[in-house]
């Protein structure tokens, strides 16, 4: 296998996304983007930047982010997420990731994945519904 085709730390990635409405609040009454917005940019990044070292089968989610929301941003501004890999402990990996807009950095974040088996995952919610299901059941 060749090392590009090898996850490891050093890999980088980014996304760029123009602000819409549905990633903004309200400030002063002008529209700009929200926190929520950027962690779900942040992690978007991340997982554009782990998803072709996925074998079949497998996929990553997230367990921990950590972000600074440093400067505000417009509506329809252009706002990138740069995503590096840092660490590989078993199935978690980690990543740094700076986000910028058209002007300046506008945050930064470390962040968590596990990558899991689907099918497995996939039980266990299948479980979990069950569960909840049969307590439905007893309450009705």
């Amino acid at each position: 296998m060749a090392e590009e085709d090898t996850i490891r730390p050093g890999i980088t990635s980014s996304l760029e996304w123009v602000v819409t409405d549905a990633l903004c609040t309200v400030r002063g009454g002008r529209h700009v983007f929200s926190t929520p917005s950027m962690v779900l940019l942040v992690e978007r990044a991340a997982v554009q930047l782990l998803e072709p070292f996925l074998k079949p089968g497998q996929s990553s989610v997230g367990t921990r982010v950590n972000v600074r929301h440093m400067a505000p941003t417009l509506l329809g501004m252009a706002v990138r997420a740069e995503a590096d890999l840092t660490d590989i402990e078993g199935r978690r990996v980690t990543f740094k990731v700076k986000v910028f807009d058209e002007d300046e950095q506008v945050g930064d974040a470390d962040h968590e994945r596990v990558i899991i088996d689907v099918d497995r995952y996939l039980a266990r919610l299948d479980k979990k519904s069950a569960s909840q299901s049969a307590r439905e059941a007893r309450l009705s």
